[in-house]
């Protein structure tokens, strides 16, 4: 949640005075903002009250938490139920496991997403909807996104909604042997070998520097 919520406060984070003591209720819990650097002129550049939002004509872009694993299920139930516009970005990315290196797809807010609406007729069926836990709110006040924001960032993952973190192994970077007899030693990369889809690796071995090859399905960014 505190992701979401540096993200939301990172909006206006440039023109922060500085932080007053203001423990007060976020999502339902208890927090000391001033402890995170977060100042009351941030929450309430990021958030609007229900009353006013009541009074708003178009639909505006807001913060929702949604159960645990549930985000893209969330916005795609959002979308063909009510017609609702999501935005809900994910990272792809590789990881090691004991069936090798797999590439994983997770959301890039786990337990949130973003949804676009007009409170005063949408709201209800919103917080009822699959896969939703409620609109992510600061006491009485809710989290809004500016329409600019949401759109830089669409602009940025695609139409997929997708980003592939760099996953290539470059001259000079540190990657761990997750496979074979080395399993788990640290190494240098000292040479690309793409057409055998191997690297040469640098190492330390009882106080002498050797070098080898590998495979780069054996190898991972340390």
């Amino acid at each position: 949640m505190l992701r979401v919520w540096r993200f939301l406060s990172g909006l206006q984070s440039e023109s922060c005075p500085s932080a007053e003591a203001m423990p007060q209720q976020f999502d339902g819990k208890l927090y000391d903002f001033s402890e995170l650097g977060i100042t009351n002129s941030v929450v309430r550049s990021v958030t609007q009250s229900s009353a006013s939002l009541a009074l708003v004509p178009e639909p505006v872009w807001f913060c929702l938490k949604t159960q645990p694993k549930r985000e893209h299920l969330a916005a795609t139930a959002l979308r063909r139920q009510f017609g609702v516009e999501c935005f809900s970005p994910r990272l792809r990315f590789r990881r090691m496991t004991q069936r090798g290196p797999v590439w994983f797809v997770e959301a890039m807010f786990p337990g949130y997403l973003f949804a676009k609406f007009i409170y005063s007729t949408q709201h209800r069926a919103v917080d009822s909807s699959h896969g939703i836990s409620g609109i992510v709110h600061f006491g009485d006040r809710l989290a809004i996104l500016p329409e600019n924001i949401v759109t830089a960032l669409q602009s940025r993952v695609g139409a997929e909604e997708i980003v592939t973190l760099d996953c290539s192994i470059k001259v000079g970077q540190s990657v761990q042997i997750v496979a074979g007899p080395f399993h788990g030693l640290e190494v240098m990369v000292t040479q690309l070998l793409p057409a055998k889809e191997r690297v040469r690796v640098l190492f330390d071995f009882l106080g002498r520097s050797m070098e080898m090859e590998i495979s780069t399905l054996e190898v991972l960014a340390a």
